[in-house]
């Protein structure tokens, strides 16, 4: 069974900083992408960033330039570092690993953390 973990959520002053971490815990053989989407209250989820296992990165417009998505595939953990922070990035951020493949299952599954709440403000 595959749990992931976030952390480093919390309350920030506009254009301050946060780093979100999302660390996946069981047995994994490999990992095919990686990934951070948010929630703001009353919005649909939306992507944030996605890394994947060769390292190629993609991010929504509206982070671009502040956001900075990394992996380390040895840990089986991804990072969001969050710059130039604005209160419309408060949401609860989610972390996403697709294409999970595992000793018992042959082939690959996503999953998702339970969100970690980021709340920009003054």
């Amino acid at each position: 069974q595959v749990h992931l973990v976030e952390s480093g959520g919390g309350l920030v002053q506009p254009g301050g900083s946060l780093r979100l971490s999302c660390a996946a815990s069981g047995s994994i053989f490999s990992i095919n992408a990686m990934g951070w989407y948010r929630q703001a209250p009353g919005k649909q989820r939306e992507l944030v960033a996605t890394i994947t296992r060769g390292g190629s990165t993609n991010y929504a417009d509206s982070v671009k330039g502040r956001f900075t998505i990394s992996g380390d595939n040895a840990k089986n953990t991804v990072y969001l570092q969050m710059n130039s922070l604005k209160p419309e990035d408060t949401a609860v951020y989610y972390c996403n690993f697709k294409g999970v493949v595992v000793p018992t299952v042959p082939y690959g599954m996503d999953y998702w953390g339970k969100g970690t709440l980021v709340n920009v403000s003054s």
